[in-house]
């Protein structure tokens, strides 16, 4: 597309990425609520997480297929409305206080936003030189921190307005708070109705693909780069989400106050990486190198997290604004981890599909896929944590993830064929 046909298209595209930050950064808010509503554990907490990002595996292919049918506009607005179906669900789950209404309010969610993805990622891709498409996810990636910063702020405020804290909570004090969860999820609803329209009459261009008949009978899983760029994005996921969705559950262990919106802390620095992205690359910056960097990063805060102290806290000049006086050191690393993982699936995206054309639907399919990473690793986190008594300790896994996003980054993604052709 010509510069000047892709601003109404990045437009929409961003509106939606807002969306997508809005609805899944509620989930770190929604644990620890969830935890005390529904009296779990650690582990049964983060089936919040296991219920969203399953989704992504069971319906990405089934997605894909749909989508070349449907084309990408009308298949955006199917995954809109299945939201709102989602949404709505949770009237239901709220009313009755049922964890298991929740989760499958989650997983229709979730399958909503799978289709949403498998769209607009190769999208944003597509509508522009590819050596700048990590700066185009950038801006969508700002967009969607946005929302992801200021979602726990307005959940906590909202939620606890009565009550101040979820501790030490009555049985009636516990239902009214399940119940205040519905207006939320109406006027989210609502919203998401609102979106159908918008993309269902806008103007937003079509994808086409050239077809080459060398690649009529190949399968996506002979595209090396996107089968490892897929498990790179797996080991992304879900150390993206230990950082931005345990860390109000390791606040509450640590007795910090308002540990339900730390999960602003995460996204504010997930925006400062995602504004290096936007200024650096590519001018300065190549998505390969910007890549590398984010897994070295990634693993010095991982240590950090391990190393630092539970119980002195940074400057409330850092941290006043929030209305935390002072904040552990090794929730700020924890914090931190956004920072280093801001760039990674930006600069993936790009590698993985270069030159994918026809198959450019399935290739996202299988990335899309690989969000499961979000469902699976928090589960493993929050298993080993409540055996270990040892949270801390447990962010340790997390350098497997940036290991192999490390590798992917160095060689994998230059691979063109298994046999190393």
């Amino acid at each position: 597309m010509q510069s000047k046909s892709t601003l109404l298209p990045m437009a929409i595209i961003g509106v939606l990425f807002f969306i997508f930050g809005f609805v899944t950064w509620l989930n770190g808010s929604l644990i620890p609520f969830l935890k005390v509503i529904c009296e779990l554990n650690e582990f049964e907490a983060l089936f919040v997480t296991f219920a969203f990002y399953i989704a992504y595996t069971v319906m990405a292919l089934p997605m894909a297929y749909l989508l070349e049918r449907t084309g990408y506009k009308n298949g955006m607005a199917l995954g809109l409305a299945i939201m709102a179906v989602g949404a709505l669900l949770f009237i239901p789950a709220a009313q009755s206080a049922s964890f298991t209404l929740f989760l499958v309010a989650l997983f229709t969610l979730g399958t909503g936003l799978t289709i949403l993805q498998t769209a607009s990622n190769p999208y944003i891709v597509c509508i522009g030189p590819i050596e700048s498409a990590a700066m185009r996810i950038s801006i969508m990636g700002l967009i969607n921190k946005g929302a992801g910063v200021i979602v726990p702020l307005l959940f906590s405020a909202f939620i606890l307005s009565d009550v101040g804290s979820l501790e030490n909570l009555s049985a009636e004090s516990k239902e009214v708070l399940a119940s205040k969860l519905i207006t939320p999820y109406i006027v989210m609803a609502v919203v998401l109705g609102g979106l159908i329209a918008l993309v269902k009459f806008s103007s937003l261009p079509e994808l086409e693909f050239k077809k080459k008949d060398s690649d009529e009978e190949k399968s996506i899983f002979e595209f090396p780069r996107v089968v490892l760029g897929a498990a790179a994005l797996f080991f992304y996921v879900g150390i993206e989400v230990i950082a931005g969705d345990t860390i109000g559950l390791y606040g509450q262990h640590l007795g910090v106050e308002n540990y339900t919106s730390l999960t602003s802390f995460t996204m504010i620095f997930m925006v400062f990486g995602y504004l290096v992205g936007v200024i650096f690359i590519p001018k300065y910056l190549s998505q390969e190198r910007a890549l590398l960097g984010s897994a070295i990063a990634g693993i010095l805060f991982l240590f950090g997290v391990v190393a630092s102290s539970q119980s002195h806290g940074v400057s409330e000049v850092l941290w006043g604004w929030s209305g935390i006086r002072t904040l552990p050191n090794t929730i700020t690393f924890v914090a931190l981890l956004g920072f280093a993982n801001a760039l990674v699936w930006p600069s993936i995206w790009p590698l993985a599909l270069d030159g994918l054309g026809r198959h450019t639907a399935k290739g996202s399919a299988l990335l899309i896929m690989a969000i499961a990473g979000g469902a699976v690793l928090p589960l493993i986190f929050g298993k080993i944590a409540h055996i270990s008594g040892d949270m801390q300790s447990t962010y340790l896994v997390g350098i497997v993830c940036y290991a192999f996003i490390f590798l992917y980054a160095l060689k994998w993604h230059k691979i063109s064929s298994w046999r190393g052709e």
